[in-house]
């Protein structure tokens, strides 16, 4: 099984952090080098609890479709997303949001098994954690960007609660 762990320092409020990580259209804008679309369920806006999302994308020059599922939701310090459906063996991506007052912490902690057991497995440590890495990256790239863009009447990121799932 694989698995990523990445951090993502953002200086922007825990609300909006949260929000553009759950937005389909800012998922689909930053995934343009796959061309990924939602083409089912949820295709724009904010994804809630229990809502599915079926993507189309073009992978390793090969076209895929994935259903996701949201399985826990807990606003706006985490939302768990696990395949229904695609061409993972499983794969759960947990998003957690944690503030310090003077920014936001995103963690992507991504798990995944390939199919085809132990060929899956030698593909995983060549090619597929390195490439899951990459787009988690360019993935939280593009929430970070948008993120820190501040919106008119928006609260700096030092009046948001200093809290995390931990406290609570």
């Amino acid at each position: 099984m694989g698995r990523i762990r990445l951090e993502t320092r953002i200086r922007a409020p825990i609300t909006r952090v949260f929000d553009l990580a759950r937005d389909i259209d800012l998922h689909q804008t930053s995934m343009t080098s796959s061309s990924e679309k939602a083409v089912s369920g949820r295709t724009s806006g904010l994804i809630e609890l229990g809502e599915t999302v079926t993507w189309r994308a073009r992978h390793f020059g090969v076209a895929m479709q994935l259903t996701s599922r949201i399985t826990a939701f807990d606003p706006p310090w985490l939302f768990v997303d696990e395949q229904v459906s695609g061409p993972f063996a499983s794969f759960r991506h947990e998003h957690g949001f944690s503030s310090d007052g003077n920014g936001t912490t995103m963690t992507d902690d991504w798990r995944h098994a390939s199919p085809l057991g132990w060929i899956g497995r030698i593909v995983d440590a060549i090619v597929l954690d390195r490439y899951m890495r990459r787009q988690l990256r360019i993935r939280a790239g593009a929430i970070k960007r948008a993120a820190e863009q501040a919106a008119p009447g928006d609260a700096p990121a030092e009046d948001q609660p200093a809290a995390s799932a931990a406290d609570r």
